[in-house]
């Protein structure tokens, strides 16, 4: 709600990271995410409708191959088209929006040409004339930049991947080009599911660095003096939901057995909330 407050003209993008980092945190994320972005880009609040895109657009460049895979499916490119559609919300949709959205699902086909659903979506769309001609897509958009992803791709480390793709790129046969693009396909999921998985451990031990230093803080007021009923349900809520963060760091601590740093990372943030936690109940 914040995020796409209709009342506020600039992008609020402290709020549109939170947001984007939720998604990356949680397992349902990409769903959910895209089942209110959806609802807030067929308001008939002009204003909310382009932040949502916003939001939309960012998270598309910050949020990984779950969030794409979400995305690329007919039941969310279905509710953009309710948008441009005179069948549904195409009617009262500001011109301005339905161009937005035009945009948003013609750069897809751009970014994202594997991705078949995107392709049908938007060639439905011109055979219904819905969509006249191609947009021109602006130069100068602003969003954030991406996710911090490494320099190196698969090819870069995998030598035995990297001489494979060579040689098949050299064939002139159908077959072994059609096996290249598999490849690369294969190697560009890969990439994203690893970028997607340090985004979730960042966000994850950011998460418990910060509720643990709130947990400490209450629980020092509480040493000098009575904690008040407020303060005392904030801590319950606190405890709970590092209750909750503890599963999620054993899962990210299986997923980063291979990587030392990573899980020593993973075994301090796990080490302070179980600190944390026992001294709340203590304290309780």
């Amino acid at each position: 709600d914040e995020a796409t407050d209709p009342s506020v003209c600039e992008e609020n993008w402290e709020c549109i990271q939170r947001f984007c980092e939720q998604v990356n945190a949680d397992t349902e994320g990409p769903l959910s995410a895209l089942r209110l972005l959806a609802h807030k880009i067929q308001s008939p609040q002009e204003g909310e409708a382009l932040h949502a895109l916003t939001v939309l657009e960012t998270c598309v460049n910050n949020c990984g191959g779950r969030f794409h895979s979400e995305m690329a499916k007919f039941r969310f490119l279905n509710e953009l088209i309710k948008v441009l559609s005179p069948k549904y919300y195409g009617i009262w949709s500001s011109e301005k929006v339905k161009s937005r959205v035009t945009e948003v699902i013609f750069s897809w086909t751009v970014w994202f040409p594997q991705e078949v659903k995107i392709q049908d979506a938007y060639q439905m769309l011109k055979k219904q004339g819905i969509v006249k001609e191609d947009p021109k897509l602006p130069e100068d958009k602003i969003l954030p930049p991406p996710s911090p992803r490494s320099q190196n791709s698969i090819f870069d480390t995998d030598e035995e991947k990297s001489k494979l793709l060579a040689r098949l790129l050299r064939s002139s046969h159908p077959e072994d080009l059609q096996a290249a693009n598999r490849l690369i396909q294969s190697a560009v999921k890969e990439e994203q599911e690893k970028s997607a998985q340090v985004s979730r451990r960042v966000n994850t031990i950011r998460e418990v660095s910060e509720n643990v230093r709130r947990m400490e803080e209450l629980l020092e007021s509480s040493r000098r003096q009575e904690l008040s009923p407020a303060g005392q349900e904030t801590l319950q809520a606190l405890s709970q939901h590092c209750e909750k963060l503890r599963p999620l760091l054993f899962r990210l601590a299986s997923e980063a057995v291979a990587d030392e740093e990573a899980l020593a990372q993973i075994l301090q943030a796990s080490d302070q909330l179980s600190q944390a936690l026992g001294q709340c109940r203590q304290a309780v």
